[in-house]
């Protein structure tokens, strides 16, 4: 069996093994993330992506679909949005649990109330530290890769990732001060 693409240009062709492979894995790893984010937010009151939020429940399956089956012919996307896919499930399972004992509602005022109560200088300071260190990991693979596809995708994937936590948690953060005033 030919061992697949092993750079980062290359692509697999529809209906091959390899296909197959990274569709699996970008369903699962989309998965994770649908049933991470549905296990905090059910309602989908806390979705940080207004895209998501917009789309619901129904129509973002549907899209995140399409995205899989397009994606799974192009392996450099499709390991860097496994790879973020990943993270993002692992870090909605992190505070699932509370948003789920407090419920939606109740989180949303309660974290909204402490990033009221929180320095912002302080706050984003952290937000931008922690992305950093992140995409700092996905650089150094990156950039060690010499173009070889998985350690440059997950490189990507966490570079990736970095840049989504830095815009939603900014995100959010503007929104809970602008509300509070």
């Amino acid at each position: 069996m030919n061992p697949g693409p092993e750079t980062i240009d290359q692509m697999v062709a529809i209906g091959s093994p390899h296909y197959f492979m990274y569709l699996g894995l970008l369903s699962a790893s989309r998965g994770v993330d649908f049933l991470s984010t549905w296990l905090a937010t059910p309602s989908l009151q806390l979705e940080a992506n207004p895209i998501a939020k917009k789309l619901g429940w129904r129509w973002g399956m549907v899209v995140n679909l399409a995205v899989c089956l397009v994606l799974a012919c192009w392996p450099l996307p499709a390991i860097m949005v496994i790879t973020t896919s990943l993270l993002v499930g692992a870090r909605n399972f992190q505070s699932a649990w509370l948003m789920r004992t407090l419920g939606e509602t109740q989180y949303r005022s309660w974290i909204g109330e402490r990033l009221a109560e929180a320095n912002r200088v302080v706050f984003v300071f952290c937000i931008i530290a922690q992305s950093l260190l992140t995409a700092a990991v996905g650089a150094v693979l990156i950039f060690s890769s010499h173009e070889r596809l998985v350690p440059f995708g997950i490189g990507g994937g966490l570079v990736a990732y970095a840049a989504a936590v830095t815009f939603f948690s900014l995100l959010s953060g503007w929104r809970a001060w602008r509300q509070a005033g």
